[in-house]
């Protein structure tokens, strides 16, 4: 079907970059974007609309009044920064002064948030902080049976694309939100794939950068060594600009042509996926792109166990730390989590446990048992064994994502859909890794991923861009169709 709500399509899918031209030539002000931007949130995203997204979970308080004085800045020729009146939309695990900041989780209502240094960068640069977004409970970390895009005070995600369908995981609704033009711009954060998930299975573009880039105080936590906040947006030119305010920094004058190697034995096993990823890796080659293959390390079973190790132990420390300093009463400790989540089981344990939490406390933190090994041996292979080698002689490692996105499943949970590794060794590793969409497949946008070094956001963007301008398709649609739920 065709948007529910077409008045508010033309704002609500303007580019960052054609916002800000269309603010300096006096045609569009802040407060009409924002106020049509909240129309629209109001007409699809809310439970008891037609199509109940679910991507926001709370609204800023301040957002018109904002609005209103960063036009009157404007009109006296006053910018604060690159993104002056500009709407931007952060994850619910990330605290801001007027947004709830809940990680999705009833067990911190009422605690009081401030500005992270993010969302300080934000508003120095001009930004309105409109809005934050739903996401799979305390960022996906609780069970090995959660569904994606689900939490307990926000409830479940829809994909615009199609409703019934996952909005992938842990930053959902800022995927889903970009995607059904809420906002031009939105922060989420990986620890593992929350960034470029939800960026795929919702035709977004998205940037994990690395690890330190930007500051992560004031986000609920997992793991200090993998925990990244990250721009997403429609276009890499918009994540870019986002990626300049978070990291506090601007590209260098000048770049020079990338190369890429394809990861040839990484594939996503869904048959069309893969048949479109090949076609657009020719694209890229007749388009004047460097680009070989070449075969690439694949996690094994001691892998896997490795990270979770890690990431478990990490939590158990880091997520206590953060509560026992946030402001407020209620929970300050994972242990006063899981006994509050026992308490609140008809809240909190509807669909799923928290068997995870459970666990980490069991690691013993940082100072466990098997926490330094573990840690050893999964950056030596992500690093030593896997993106090293796969890096040797060019600039950016290139593969597919995920393929379409899957059901979304309470019932019995946990299910994803076909992906490739390609994620897992720069989580690991704290490198950056960036998504972008490079096609429809039977209807449903699919995602492809680039790889690159520590540190090497710009010149990651700046071949993101080049890949994006040649896999542009034509008659692709380039907004979701609102598939009404059905079988098959």
């Amino acid at each position: 079907m065709n948007d529910p709500h077409p008045r508010s399509v033309e704002l609500g899918f303007l580019s960052a970059t054609e916002m800000r031209r269309r603010f300096e030539i006096g045609d569009l002000t802040s407060v009409d974007v924002v106020a049509m931007l909240l129309e629209r949130i109001a007409e699809i995203d809310a439970p008891h609309t037609a199509v109940a997204l679910n991507s926001i979970a709370a609204l800023s308080d301040d957002a018109r009044n904002l609005a209103r004085v960063l036009d009157d800045e404007r009109a006296s020729g006053v910018l604060r920064g690159p993104l002056h009146g500009v709407p931007v939309l952060i994850k619910d695990n990330i605290e801001a002064v007027g947004l709830p900041g809940l990680a999705g989780s009833t067990a911190l209502v009422g605690r009081p948030s401030r500005d992270s240094t993010l969302v300080t960068r934000l508003r120095e640069a001009g930004a309105i902080v409109l809005a934050s977004t739903n996401l799979s409970q305390w960022a996906n970390i609780r069970s090995p049976r959660s569904t994606s895009g689900y939490s307990s005070s926000g409830g479940l995600v829809g994909n615009p694309w199609s409703l019934e369908r996952s909005a992938g995981g842990s930053s959902s609704g800022s995927g889903a939100a970009l995607a059904a033009g809420l906002a031009p711009l939105a922060v989420g954060t990986e620890t593992d794939g929350s960034i470029v998930c939800p960026a795929s299975v919702n035709g977004v573009v998205g940037l994990k950068p690395t690890v330190g880039v930007v500051p992560t105080d004031g986000v609920v936590p997992i793991s200090a060594s993998q925990d990244s906040p990250g721009p997403m947006g429609r276009t890499v030119e918009d994540v870019a600009l986002l990626f300049g305010v978070l990291s506090a920094s601007a590209p260098p004058s000048s770049l020079v042509a990338p190369s890429f190697v394809v990861a040839s034995n990484w594939r996503t096993g869904h048959p069309k996926t893969d048949a479109l990823f090949d076609a657009i890796v020719v694209r890229l080659r007749q388009g004047g792109l460097e680009v070989t293959a070449r075969e690439v390390a694949q996690p094994d079973n001691q892998v896997f166990q490795d990270e979770g190790t890690v990431l478990l132990a990490e939590l158990a420390d880091d997520l206590t730390a953060y509560l026992a300093e946030r402001p407020g009463e209620g929970v300050h400790s994972l242990a006063d989590v899981i006994a509050y989540e026992d308490a609140h089981a008809d809240t909190e344990l509807i669909y799923f446990g928290h068997e995870q939490f459970i666990t980490a406390m069991d690691t013993g933190g940082r100072g466990g048992a098997n926490y330094k090994e573990a840690r050893a041996r999964n950056l030596a292979w992500a690093v030593d064994t896997c993106l090293t080698p796969a890096l040797d002689g060019v600039d950016f490692l290139i593969a597919p994502a995920y393929g379409p996105s899957w059901k979304s499943d309470l019932v019995l949970g946990g299910l994803t859909g076909a992906s490739t590794p390609v994620t897992m060794a720069p989580a690991i590793a704290g490198w950056p890794i960036i998504g972008l969409p490079f096609g429809i497949v039977d209807g449903l946008p699919v995602g492809l991923a680039l790889v690159g070094r520590a540190h090497s956001e710009w010149s990651m963007l700046d071949a993101a861009r080049r890949v994006e301008e040649l896999i542009k398709l034509p008659g692709r649609p380039a907004r979701p169709q609102w598939t009404a739920p059905s079988r098959g």
